[in-house]
């Protein structure tokens, strides 16, 4: 089945009442992993890589420093590896940057491949979000490929995304955004928050949901609603990491009931990157305690130096650059190396699997219409 943007997507969760889960990948395994795992419940599966995800395909080990060339060369190799991937898949695929930080970076993301593309100007003043915004839904319409906004800022921390405190989104200004940008969804802020530490018992403000989708319904506008930093973080894999020798501690998540709740009102996909990487982190680590002659492998002992030089680390983007040229190629030379990728690979499904069926998007794949980017081009032109 074709890479499709990811408006097919939103039209059936807005129609059937169901969420997507929108996951982040870093390595060629992962992509294998949340492609294979959407393939068995039969949903349409939608893989992001962040803008500084994309730097570290490029094989810029400091991610955080990565320039537009990395983040280039890390775009195309990501899209074509999912292209491939999923070139016989009989599921619908979206390829989706996360937080592109600027224009260009969205255009590199655009331009290597990509169906679908956030741009996050929700640090900026309104009308500077709006205009920055609408310039990005005029280049990625005229390609076919989707466009995800951002209105409100989320508290935490994921790559360089940073705030110390949350804006609501103003549900008053939904209808305004979509208007005057023509973008496909929004990123809402409504008590999510981005990293590891969204607080115990978090509530979430489903009124702000219910609004901004009235305020769609009564404008005649469709629109779908996004939420961000919405991992669940689960308890039992946090313990097991430090029964394992870690030290991940105030770490707790969305509850998954609080996620299922918001659902209905509008929220037509659910990000979750930090729940991908707690299950690879436990994973790596109970490998490494079960194997212990693998502690001196000279393929991955340095991966076990770097999760004890740092046992808060969760990030594998931290502790499994040693086998770099694996994450970025899909190429495992030796066994010791395939053993961590199976360990990545086991991790991703684990999580992904229970999150689309707690979304609710089993089974339907086939509800999501087949259009390919050429024939999206065509129908963004008559919006």
């Amino acid at each position: 089945m074709p890479i499709v943007s990811l408006r097919p997507l939103l039209e059936a969760s807005n129609k059937y009442k169901f969420a997507h889960g929108g996951f982040n990948v870093n390595a060629i395994s992962q992509a294998e992993a949340v492609i294979g795992v959407h393939e068995m419940f039969r949903s349409a599966a939608i893989l992001q890589a962040a803008d500084l995800a994309n730097g570290f395909m490029g094989g810029r080990k400091d991610f955080f420093n990565s320039t537009l060339e990395d983040k280039k060369i890390g775009a195309k190799r990501i899209a074509d590896a999912i292209r491939k991937i999923g070139e016989n898949s009989p599921i619908p695929i979206v390829i989706h940057l996360d937080h592109g930080k600027d224009f260009d970076s969205v255009k590199a993301a655009i331009d290597s491949g990509f169906s679908s593309v956030m741009i996050d100007g929700s640090h900026l003043p309104y009308e500077e979000n709006v205009e920055l915004t609408r310039e990005v839904v005029k280049y990625a319409h005229a390609r076919g490929v989707s466009v995800e906004g951002e209105l409100g800022v989320l508290a935490g921390v994921e790559d360089h995304v940073f705030s110390e405190n949350s804006t609501y989104t103003n549900p008053m200004k939904v209808c305004d955004f979509f208007k005057k940008t023509g973008v496909d969804c929004l990123a809402i802020s409504y008590g999510t928050m981005h990293g590891p530490s969204k607080g115990k018992d978090v509530k979430l403000r489903k009124e702000i949901a219910i609004a901004s989708m009235e305020n769609l319904k009564h404008e005649g506008i469709f629109g779908a609603l996004v939420s961000h930093g919405s991992s669940t973080v689960p308890q039992y894999i946090v313990e097991e990491i430090n029964q394992l020798g870690g030290n991940i501690q105030n770490a707790f998540g969305i509850d998954i009931n609080e996620l299922r709740s918001v659902i209905p009102h509008g929220i037509g996909k659910i990000n979750v990157d930090t729940d991908i990487r707690m299950a690879v982190t436990r994973n790596v680590r109970e490998y490494f305690i079960n194997n212990k002659d693998k502690q001196n492998s000279e393929a991955i002992s340095e991966i076990w130096k770097l999760m004890n030089d740092k046992k808060e680390a969760f990030d594998p983007r931290y502790y499994l650059t040693p086998i770099m040229d694996t994450l970025v190629t899909g190429v495992e030379p030796n066994q010791d190396i395939s053993d961590i990728s199976n360990c990545i690979r086991k991790g991703v499904q684990e999580v992904v699997g229970s999150l689309i069926v707690n979304f609710g998007s089993v089974g339907y794949a086939s509800k999501v219409e087949q259009v390919s980017l050429e024939q999206m081009i065509e129908r963004y032109k008559k919006m």
